[in-house]
């Protein structure tokens, strides 16, 4: 049997680097090697190329020979960057994209394996795009009529400008305690739990060091329920997890480094509740675009179960201890046979785009 060539792309330019070797090194090891030819395609913090040589551990790819994917239509192989020397090295039928946040799952990446004409797992570039940024979401979602918590959008500029009276605006409007998130990041970085009138302004400034829109939000007290997408245009959801931690939420720190984090799977819900989630989550998914795979993360009102869409995630962590394959496994798919689906989907996914017509023809 011909074995699918299958390029698994990872690092990247944002803050995430690290956990998307992390999910690279997860998906590495679980993917068939009797099924795929899996080529090694490591972006260091500069957004350059590598491909790794043959049986090299993703956190070592970076260093390999400097590669590109040129935007021709149909040349799927990885050329050389070396000056002179523009000579195929690894032909391609389908591309893993697991670089997470910024350059990677915001639509950016996509638009290239789209120019490409290269298959490629996940959400596509429109997709990407308004599931990355948390404010565009919200209002969709709203517009879908979809439970979401009251919110602001506070830009950069504005908050340089008059930063203090912006504060008090939102305080105002929101009341206390609120979220505050770089509207366009992933991994919980730069967010903040204000819970005074003091710590807002701070909050908001050093959001702003990663993006230049950020999204305020309505704090309550609440239980972090999560439910895994899969599909295209005929979505399953798999049963609900929660995630429970002692720090004041669910920060980098508790998602990567705490060992303290608990995952339960199933979720302690019940099956009504349950239920509403499923359904939820596969329309917010089809709200903004999904594709292939995806994970709504709801936000559950202790005291009354009340239920919240806080966000979906077109590129969720692949790593061992990910929610996402953890939710699958427990729904009866295992991780290989995960990984196995998700490249079918994203083949399926190209071949129907492929029989649009591109021309305008009269007849």
């Amino acid at each position: 049997m011909t074995k699918l060539r299958v390029g698994l792309l990872f690092g990247g330019r944002s803050v995430e680097h690290e956990v998307s070797i992390a999910s690279a090194s997860s998906i590495f090891r679980a993917l068939d090697p009797t099924r795929y030819e899996v080529s090694l395609i490591a972006i260091d913090h500069e957004g350059r190329w590598f491909l790794a040589p043959p049986a090299l551990a993703p956190q070592l790819a970076v260093g390999g020979e400097e590669v590109r994917l040129p935007t021709i239509p149909g040349e799927t192989a990885l050329v050389r960057v070396a000056p002179g020397d523009a000579r195929p090295v690894a032909e391609l039928d389908v591309i893993f994209p697991i670089v997470h946040g910024h350059g990677g799952e915001d639509g950016t990446l996509q638009g290239l394996l789209e120019l490409a004409e290269v298959p490629y797992v996940g959400a596509g570039v429109l997709g990407s795009a308004v599931q990355m940024d948390k404010e565009v979401s919200k209002r969709l979602l709203a517009a879908a009529g979809l439970p979401v918590l009251p919110w602001r959008r506070v830009r950069a500029a504005e908050l340089e400008r008059r930063g203090e009276e912006l504060a008090a605006e939102v305080i105002d409007a929101l009341g206390l305690p609120l979220f505050v998130k770089p509207a366009n990041l992933g991994s919980s970085v730069g967010i903040h739990r204000v819970t005074t009138a003091e710590d807002l302004l701070p909050g908001l400034r050093d959001a702003a060091r990663y993006d230049t829109k950020i999204l305020v939000e309505r704090g309550i007290a609440a239980r972090d329920i999560e439910v895994a997408l899969l599909g295209n245009d005929s979505v399953e959801a798999s049963i609900p997890g929660e995630i429970r931690t002692k720090r004041e939420f669910y920060d980098y720190e508790a998602k990567y480094i705490d060992e303290d984090t608990e995952l339960l799977v199933p979720a302690p819900v019940s099956e009504s509740l349950a239920q509403a989630l499923r359904e939820a989550a596969i329309l917010a998914f089809e709200a903004l675009e999904g594709e292939g795979l995806g994970r709504v993360d709801f936000l559950v009102e202790r005291e009354t179960d009340a239920f919240f869409v806080n966000e979906v995630n077109s590129l969720p962590g692949f790593t061992d201890g990910s929610m996402y394959p953890k939710l699958w496994e427990a729904t009866g798919l295992p991780y290989p046979t995960l990984l196995d689906r998700l490249i079918e989907l994203a083949l399926e996914r190209h071949h129907g785009r492929r029989k649009l017509v591109t021309q305008y023809s009269r007849s």
